[in-house]
């Protein structure tokens, strides 16, 4: 009986699946340096929703590039669809390109472009978290929490302002400095972000109105090319 119950013992040991083995997490910043390659970026699409707690709409799509130069994000361009209505804007080192929207119905006749110093972010339903920036995702990182494979958290408009360049150069007034902005970075395998959601809350007139912004990041490293518009279709003076 006693050699009966070892050779069961060990014909279960030898049936028993082997635990797999997980890899070490990618260091997400590692991660996102290793892409940083001039005239290299990222793809991104995302959809903006808004609620006042009886009511919820979506507000806007959204999609784009950001192209990399040395060491960081060198330029965008994104296109913003409201309804019927479409924006376009262009960040090349310091200077931005608009069209569309409200600018483009105050342009010059013949231009379709209005230039000035580049502002970052195009608004306040644009998405406040670029994950394509070195020093804002280690601050994610840094104020958040790690579960598998996501990051969730919260960051302050100002904490923002002093790590973002696509923040710090948006049109936003100090006003706004202590907006709290939840968010869930989603990682990739390799440790590249693959999808940011964010939510913030502000308050106008008695109502709070909270603003959720859903990005996804695809083509990590992949050649992209971001240009300015032909110099005839530019203008710096609106009607």
């Amino acid at each position: 009986m006693k050699q009966a119950l070892l050779a069961t013992a060990a014909l279960a040991a030898l049936t028993v699946p082997a635990l797999p083995v997980h890899a070490a997490p990618k260091d997400p910043v590692k991660a996102l340096n290793a892409t940083i390659v001039p005239g290299h970026g990222v793809r991104f699409t995302g959809s903006v929703t808004w609620t006042d707690g009886t009511d919820e709409r979506g507000a806007r799509d959204i999609k784009g590039v950001f192209q990399f130069g040395k060491k960081d994000v060198a330029a965008f361009d994104i296109t913003m669809k409201d309804g019927d209505e479409q924006q376009r804007v262009i960040g090349i080192g310091k200077t931005g390109y608009y069209s569309g929207g409200l600018i483009g119905r105050l342009l010059p006749e013949g231009k379709t472009w209005y230039k000035e110093k580049n502002r970052g972010m195009p608004d306040s339903w644009s998405q406040f978290i670029n994950p394509a920036e070195v020093k804002t995702l280690a601050r994610l990182l840094k104020n958040g929490t790690t579960k598998g494979d996501t990051v969730s958290g919260s960051i302050t408009v100002k904490e923002l302002k002093a790590v973002s360049a696509w923040v710090s150069a948006a049109r936003l007034g100090n006003e706004h400095d202590g907006v709290k902005i939840s968010y869930t970075l989603t990682l990739s395998s390799a440790g590249l972000v693959s999808r940011v959601r964010s939510t913030y809350a502000l308050a106008d007139d008695g109502t709070t109105y909270t603003s959720t912004v859903d990005s996804r990041y695809t083509g990590w490293g992949g050649k992209v090319s971001v240009k300015a518009p032909a110099p005839a279709t530019v203008t710096t003076k609106i009607r």
